[in-house]
């Protein structure tokens, strides 16, 4: 009689992961807050690049290497600005850099709106990607590895579910362009992305001591146990940030390489797709812009379903071969993709790959939390992002030229998912490395 029904315990539960002291732990703001941002800049600007790349194409008659190469060098941007971002976020934290960084994406998308050259195309697009790694993914991830311990695969996962969003609200951006154009769309969407990611950014927080918090908002004592032993925990390191890695530490670990690699290899695909998916459909498979955006929103749904998995199952299972798995799947949605026949086929593709984007996503910065520390995740993550940008630069350029030589993309696709699924031996072989240095143990 006095039992609570399943459904009560299951409530308490909750609440003692959000509330852990009877008050909202403010992380799951900032989750929220990080999750909005990514919903933002990803409906304005990433998820809409394919769309724009289209219209673009068409209006202007620009190859698809030369679209292409945008992306790619954005990509090494993106990269070469890495340590130099990390070194930002863990000196000034990440509501100033993302701050920064808004600011240039919507100056960027303004300026794009009144282009009329391939050069003039690549800086704007140049001035919009600068402001969305600084604003975005890299100081979301740096802000709330140092705010979550237990949870850590869960709130890097919320967050990249608003990327996902991003995705399923981009028939919202093609209907805008087919209604008004693309230039009005791209003028009025630095405007939004002002008004909206400055203030969700004016939310995040650096790390939580400095306001009187700890990870998972634990008291003192659980949170230095969830920190150093148990369930949920196997793979943290010690709370007071005596096992973390320096920087040039991590770098002479094999693990570092080996997830940086795996790492790149997935965005191999990622990339590719995310550049040249509606330029295959609609110039490949006859769909309509229309039909392409609603490909991309089943594939972003499926983003979604991942995302919320993969951040329950990377707290409990082992990250590495979670990943692996994902690779996996990764290949095969292309090579679906690459020589679709049928509808079936175009579906099964938009499942897999969102459901493998979606799980493996959070767990590639988890990973790296749990490995190195969080003392220094920024820089670790910047010269990390120096190595992901090979795969990012490589697979939207491989995929454009070899389309550009054999009119279709089967052979490049072909290609960037067989390196993917060698890629996945990258994360088979990374394995955790021994702290530099252990913590003295008091006597009893």
């Amino acid at each position: 009689m006095g039992d609570d029904p399943p459904q009560s315990g299951l409530r308490r539960s909750v609440d003692r992961t959000i509330r852990p002291q009877g008050r909202v732990f403010y992380g799951w703001w900032m989750v929220a807050a990080g999750a909005g941002a990514q919903a933002v800049i990803g409906v304005l600007f990433n998820q809409a690049f394919s769309t724009y790349a289209a219209v673009l194409r068409s209006e202007f008659g620009w190859s698809r290497s030369e679209l292409s190469a945008a992306f790619a060098m954005a990509r090494v941007e993106s990269g070469l600005l890495g340590p130099v971002e990390g070194w930002l976020l863990d000196r000034f934290g990440p509501r100033r850099v993302m701050i920064l960084g808004i600011i240039l994406l919507g100056t960027g998308l303004i300026a794009f709106s009144f282009i009329n050259s391939l050069l003039f195309f690549y800086l704007s697009y140049f001035l919009m990607a600068i402001g969305a790694t600084l604003g975005g993914f890299l100081a979301i991830t740096v802000a709330l590895v140092s705010w979550f311990n237990r949870h850590r695969a869960k709130s890097l996962a919320i967050t990249q579910i608003g990327f996902a969003t991003g995705g399923l609200m981009i028939p919202i951006t093609v209907a805008a362009i087919e209604q008004f154009g693309w230039r009005p769309t791209a003028f009025v969407s630095g405007f939004i992305i002002w008004g909206l990611g400055i203030p969700l950014a004016m939310l995040m927080r650096h790390r939580p001591e400095t306001y009187g918090e700890t990870p998972d908002g634990l008291p003192v004592m659980a949170a230095g146990a969830a920190g150093g032993a148990g369930h949920h925990s196997r793979h943290a390191v010690a709370m007071d940030g005596s096992e973390d890695f320096t920087a040039r530490q991590a770098v002479r670990t094999s693990g570092f390489w080996f997830i940086s690699l795996g790492h790149a290899s997935a965005l191999l695909v990622v990339s590719a797709v995310m550049v040249h998916v509606v330029l295959h459909l609609t110039e490949g498979l006859g769909y309509t812009l229309g039909g392409a955006s609603r490909v991309i929103a089943l594939m972003t749904g499926m983003q979604i379903v991942g995302q919320i998995s993969g951040g329950f199952l990377g707290d409990r299972f082992d990250k590495r071969i979670l990943a692996t798995g994902c690779m996996v799947l990764h290949a095969v949605a292309l090579v679906l993709l690459a020589f679709a026949t049928n509808v079936a086929m175009v579906i099964a593709f938009a499942m897999l790959h969102g459901l493998a984007w979606g799980t493996r996503g959070p767990l590639m910065q988890a990973i790296r939390a749990d490995y190195f520390g969080t003392s220094n995740f920024g820089k670790i993550m910047g010269l990390s992002s120096m190595i992901v940008t090979l795969g990012n630069t490589t697979g939207p350029l491989l995929a454009g030229i070899v389309a550009d030589k054999t009119g279709n993309y089967e052979v490049g696709f072909t290609i960037l998912a067989v390196g993917a699924l060698l890629g996945s031996l990258f994360f088979v072989a990374a394995r955790k490395p021994t702290p530099p240095q252990r913590a003295p143990v008091e006597a009893i």
